[in-house]
């Protein structure tokens, strides 16, 4: 009883409380449009709610794990997911075009989900481990271990988790030191891209060119964000249905389960990658600014954690797992208000499935974990 008692306190303390008291908000508000989506009485509504309860329980035992054993057992969990990503490509399951998955039988699992939180976890390893004699040559070692598990997935072909992923990689690159300058070539090339797809839509999206480096399919989702009207009944059903939804909301919404689009099933995948559209049409522009505001929060802690770590992993970590969330966040509502393509990217804490929502579940602890360490080091000083 009393070690079990003990357990219990540690746990009490391992809680970041104001991180928790957002990522709370969330996952009710979460919760709350998983019911409008779909009914109470669905069966993705109770799974969902499975989900959640799992997720907190991840969290809470992630949290109270000491950073410096995660960082121990951090190439050991970047192993075995690369094995994964590579068991993917000879053993995955193929499901709507795509080889993501590993079945084991008594478990479905998404490795390239796991890789989410394994890349950040390696790099702030190694970055701590090199930072009294870093050198050039560490960061390209961080790029080939950035590079790997990206083409990998982009391999499946599943172009917005490898997005993720890469950009998780690249931001703990960036806050282990990386100059700034050495973005910039990137930018350019980034800013040169996009010009040039806007200047030659015309002839880049005839059906006769071949982009070379994107699948055909991906090329569509380019081609639809230009001109979704092209293809309205296809590909561009997505994008048109969304913005709808979203503008029919105007300012205060048309009120919870009240929303024409979501209610009357026009917005496709609307419990996953479309959520925030049934969100934006039942509260409107204030609801939607109220959600972004609670998202900014959440990435705001975590950033604030990362400057308080009282080492270089907890340092890289908790900023790299900052900017994931940003990503998160952005890449899908960008693609829902039709300025980015459809890739794919789930909403923190609000689409539907478990392998998403225990990789956020993670990552949050591992927030914890750091600002409990943190608050322990000042507590000694």
């Amino acid at each position: 009883m009393i070690g079990l008692f003990n357990l219990l306190i540690r746990g009490v303390k391992a809680i970041d409380w104001p991180l928790f008291l957002i990522v709370a908000l969330l996952s009710g508000a979460g919760l709350l449009m998983m019911q409008s989506a779909v009914g109470g009485t669905d069966w993705r509504y109770a799974v969902q709610s499975q989900y959640f309860v799992f997720a907190l329980i991840i969290m809470w035992v992630v949290a109270i794990v000491p950073p410096t054993w995660l960082a121990k057992m951090a190439p050991l969990i970047y192993g075995v997911s690369l094995i994964l990503l590579v068991g993917v490509v000879f053993f995955g399951e193929t499901s709507k075009g795509a080889t993501r998955w590993l079945d084991f039988g008594f478990a479905r699992i998404q490795p390239s989900e796991i890789m989410k939180i394994a890349l950040p976890l390696l790099l702030a390893w190694y970055f701590q481990r090199r930072e009294q004699r870093l050198m050039g040559f560490d960061f390209v070692v961080a790029f080939a271990l950035v590079a790997i598990p990206f083409l990998l997935i982009v391999r499946q072909p599943d172009l917005g988790t490898a997005l993720l992923v890469g950009t998780g990689g690249l931001c703990a690159i960036y806050f282990a030191g990386l100059s700034f300058k050495l973005l910039v070539p990137l930018a350019v090339i980034a800013v040169v891209g996009i010009s040039s797809v806007l200047l030659f839509e015309d002839t880049l999206c005839l059906p006769e060119t071949d982009w070379l480096v994107l699948y055909e399919y991906q090329k569509g989702r380019v081609c639809t964000l230009l001109d979704p009207t092209q293809d309205p009944l296809g590909r561009g059903f997505h994008t048109i249905q969304s913005t709808i939804a979203v503008g029919s909301g105007g300012l205060y919404g048309r009120g919870y389960m009240e929303g024409t689009q979501g209610q009357l099933d026009f917005i496709p995948e609307r419990t996953t990658d479309f959520i925030f559209a049934v969100f934006a049409e039942e509260f409107g522009l204030y609801g939607a600014l109220t959600l972004l505001f609670l998202f900014a929060l959440l990435i705001i802690r975590g950033l604030v954690i990362a400057t308080r770590a009282t080492d270089t992993f907890g340092r890289v970590l908790a900023s790299s797992l900052s900017m994931v969330f940003f990503i998160y966040v952005f890449v899908n509502i960008g693609m829902v208000i039709g300025i980015l393509p459809v890739v794919g990217v789930p909403l923190p804490f609000f689409s539907y499935g478990g392998t998403a929502l225990v990789t956020l579940a993670v990552a949050v602890g591992l927030l914890m974990g750091i600002s409990r360490q943190s608050v322990r080091s000042g507590a000694n000083q």
